[in-house]
């Protein structure tokens, strides 16, 4: 399965879990340094991939909340 495809099925806990994972495996120090940069790389696209998630959480949250970051009310089509 190409990359593309599995980040499209992943959500964001499953990316977390995946994040604490590969951590905890190059954390050990028993992998060698290709195996270590493989696992940084795939790291490197989970914490993207989080981020990505929670700025899209918090825009939806701000819109539900009716304010924009600075408490101002804000009118908006819930869609944009």
């Amino acid at each position: 399965m190409s990359e593309e495809k599995q980040e499209k099925k992943l959500n964001f806990e499953q990316a977390l879990k995946n994040l604490e994972a590969t951590v905890l495996k190059m954390e050990r120090g028993e992998l060698g340094l290709d195996e270590n940069i493989k696992c940084f790389e795939e790291g490197n696209k989970l914490v993207k991939f989080c981020s990505e998630q929670l700025n899209k959480a918090e825009k939806k949250v701000e819109i539900l909340l009716g304010q924009d970051p600075n408490g101002q009310p804000k009118w908006q089509e819930f869609g944009e």
